[in-house]
């Protein structure tokens, strides 16, 4: 829980490279991904990635990094923050 704090007070970066490849700082959890959708947990709230062949390339919690590659359709943020994963939507 210590880090989770840690990471929720960390700054949120987010560099987007010809809608191919996304890299995000500030990450502090993936809750889902497939290959149309990535759900991801930023201090800036709940972040929807949205588009086709989508692959994480790499995830460090540790560091708070998430890169993604394929085609990126959409972001999308949601103003609620992390409710802990799956444990915090089932204890909500």
């Amino acid at each position: 829980m210590e880090r989770n704090d840690k990471q929720m007070h960390t700054s949120h970066q987010l560099i987007m490279q010809e809608r191919q490849q996304l890299e995000l700082t500030g990450v502090s959890d993936v809750d889902s991904f497939d290959e149309t959708t990535v759900l991801a947990y930023t201090p800036l709230g709940e972040l929807t990635i949205h588009g086709s062949g989508l692959h994480i390339r790499q995830l460090d919690l540790a560091c708070g990094l998430l890169s993604i590659e394929g085609n990126i359709r959409a972001l999308e943020y949601a103003d609620s923050h992390k409710g802990g994963g799956f444990f915090g939507r089932l204890f909500r």
